[in-house]
């Protein structure tokens, strides 16, 4: 897999019928390694590790319905009450971050409300805050810390 820009991380993996898998901390299970989810495992360790979010508060491709359509989230992390304090969008390295993707996580968050979103393909992250009486979002340089 590629280099992310993401801090150096210690993952577990396996092989399996040809397959790599890597264990995901949240899901407590190994998943099949394919380039999202290589940065959503990315993504995880650094919302833990750098920003000191608590594993109990994170929850990882979880199925939610948007306009009567089924969606997935790739992370949300949960304020302590249960309401969402953040929302990520993983993609593929490969993957162009374009205006079609902060529409999609935007359209996600029609339902879930979060404060931040982030979108990220490991190479490129970007931050929001959201803005609901504007009914806009702002451009951050990061996502807050973890406070409790």
């Amino acid at each position: 897999m590629q280099e992310l820009n993401f801090p150096k991380f210690s993952f577990r993996f396996k092989n399996s019928e040809n397959k790599i898998s890597i264990f995901d901390d949240i899901r407590k299970k190994f998943v099949i390694l394919q380039p999202e989810e290589w940065v959503r495992q990315h993504c995880v360790h650094y919302l833990i590790a750098v920003k000191g979010y608590p594993k109990s508060l994170i929850n990882v491709e979880k199925e939610l319905i948007v306009n009567k359509l089924r969606k997935r989230y790739d992370i949300v992390i949960f304020n302590p009450n249960g309401s969402i304090h953040v929302i990520v969008e993983c993609k593929a390295p490969k993957i162009n971050i374009t205006q079609t993707t902060f529409d999609q996580i935007a359209r996600y968050n029609l339902t879930l409300n979060a404060s931040y979103l982030m979108v990220t393909n490991g190479l490129n992250h970007y931050y929001c805050q959201m803005d609901f009486e504007a009914e806009q979002y702002n451009f951050l340089q990061d996502i807050p810390n973890y406070n409790a």
